[in-house]
């Protein structure tokens, strides 16, 4: 008996669909799994966990954070890169922060839970920080020295021209004292809790500052990376932090810079990409070589 030409349509899918079932949601995958247990793969496939005394560490891929309870940097050891995913290298989590250079006015709700910070004081605020830490000019271009970003919202009487009638310093909410007193012969308030001052008429306006234009805090050091998660940061940031280590561990800074050049990695291929050095490895060699006093 001959079936009829729509039933054998459909039988005919529906093999297809086992056939493929079978083959990519099993044969494939089980045979990926197999190839990544070969020697010489089964480490990278794994995680490329890093394992001290059969306990593990870490991984040589995920970034992790190196401060106490509190969330307090360790002095003793080389610090990661800012993250953005979930509280902080959360490999379930991974993402950017989604902000871009525009992000300069911070949110002051009244309620501190709703207040955001903007990615230009964030970055203030980091960089303040980590030059604090480690003894250096932690200051930038556009922040102000309480680590904010330097933003007014300068209101005209005629909307973008005009002279001048009133000025809100938008990062530095009251009772903060404004990081300038006066804009163009106007006296500069604090921001107030809830209010949008952009929406209401005042043209955002950066103020640049006397921050050296090549701050002495490098990039990495103040942004979060694309995934959250990378485990390196640049020479330029290590070497920043050789001198405040050493001292903590009471060792010679040049014995600490050459433990930094052995854990640096070059450009991928020679060519692709960028030096970084892992600050997993590298605070593990510290701690073998280095005993912390």
């Amino acid at each position: 008996m001959r079936l009829p030409t729509w039933i054998a349509q459909h039988l005919a899918a529906l093999r297809a669909v086992l056939v493929f079932t079978v083959l990519l949601g099993l044969v494939y995958p089980l045979a990926l799994v197999a190839v990544g247990q070969l020697p010489g793969l089964n480490h990278k496939t794994d995680g490329s966990l890093i394992t001290v005394g059969g306990t593990t560490v870490g991984s040589a891929l995920i970034g992790q954070s190196f401060t106490d309870a509190d969330g307090n940097p360790v002095a003793r050891y080389f610090q990661s890169r800012p993250s953005a995913a979930g509280d902080g290298y959360d490999p379930t989590a991974t993402s950017a922060s989604n902000l871009g250079p525009e992000s300069v006015v911070d949110t002051i709700a009244t309620d501190p839970e709703e207040s955001s910070e903007s990615l230009l004081t964030q970055v203030c605020g980091r960089s303040k920080a980590v030059g604090e830490l480690n003894g250096v000019d932690g200051r930038r271009p556009y922040c102000t020295d309480d680590g904010v970003g330097a933003v007014l919202a300068v209101f005209r009487a005629d909307g973008l021209t005009g002279p001048v009638t009133r000025v809100v310093s938008v990062n530095q909410a009251a009772p903060a004292t404004p990081f300038v007193t006066e804009y163009q012969g106007v006296t500069v308030e604090p921001a107030q809790p809830g209010e949008d001052y952009v929406a209401a008429g005042g043209v955002v306006t950066p103020i640049r500052g006397d921050a050296p234009a090549d701050p002495a805090v490098p990039a990495d050091a103040v942004t979060a990376s694309a995934s959250g998660l990378d485990p390196q940061i640049s020479p330029a940031y290590a070497e920043l932090q050789v001198n405040r280590v050493a001292r903590e561990r009471g060792a010679d800074p040049a014995a600490v810079r050459k433990l930094v050049e052995e854990h640096t990695a070059g450009r991928a291929l020679g060519f692709m990409g960028e030096p970084g050095v892992n600050v997993l490895e590298l605070n593990l060699a510290l701690d073998k070589q280095f005993a912390a006093r």
